[in-house]
């Protein structure tokens, strides 16, 4: 898949506010610090469409970015992030939750997790609240390039041994500074998108 054109669309924060139409849609999630901008501006190949910031949890919206007039990818705001209030916590798991109840536009979550590390509690819970509504998932394990030789193998078979993954549901290893999985990602969107077609 060539990425022609990609820009943020519609910021939402309640169904009446999403995109109109049967555009297919991919959502991601994941923890605030684990680089979705980056996954965003690497895999639809921009330098700054998505903004990156020092400061993690800064998406108080579901962003939907329209790329090539075809499909919409939704940056979710980030969970688990300990500065963010409890009353702000609820209200983005409400925001979600709406989301995904009824949105049938939707073909697949990419669940963003640090391949540095094991999967938090976090992590596990978002996992989990996917399958409950099940939901088919990639999980992407992002700053590859920061993690070396024989650690490779290791935090593969933890992050696999944690999630449990259910079948039908893959992961990616991907890292924005290298490129590595971009293609990988981009493959998946293709193949699901030309599902719809036939």
């Amino acid at each position: 898949m060539v990425i022609q054109d990609a820009k943020l669309d519609i910021l939402a924060t309640r169904r009446s506010q999403y995109p109109e139409g049967d555009k297919q849609e991919f959502l991601l999630v994941g923890r605030s610090n684990v680089g979705k901008s980056s996954f965003i501006n690497s895999t639809l190949g921009r330098k700054s469409l998505a903004h990156t910031s020092a400061i993690p949890g800064k998406t108080k919206t579901l962003n939907f970015y329209l790329v090539n007039n075809k499909f919409y990818l939704i940056d979710a705001p980030g969970y688990g992030y300990a500065s963010t209030d409890k009353k702000t916590q609820a209200k983005f798991g409400m925001m979600i939750e709406e989301y995904l109840e009824k949105r049938t536009q939707l073909k697949r979550v990419f669940m963003l997790i640090d391949f540095r590390h094991k999967p938090t509690e976090d992590d596990l819970l978002m996992y989990n609240f996917l399958k409950y509504y099940n939901l088919p998932v990639t999980v992407v394990a992002t700053k590859a390039d920061k993690v070396t030789g024989s650690k490779k193998q290791k935090n593969l078979k933890e992050i696999l041994d944690t999630l449990d993954l259910v079948v039908g549901d893959d992961l990616v290893v991907f890292s924005s500074s290298t490129k590595l999985g971009v293609k990988e990602v981009l493959n998946k969107i293709e193949s699901l998108l030309q599902e719809e077609i036939i």
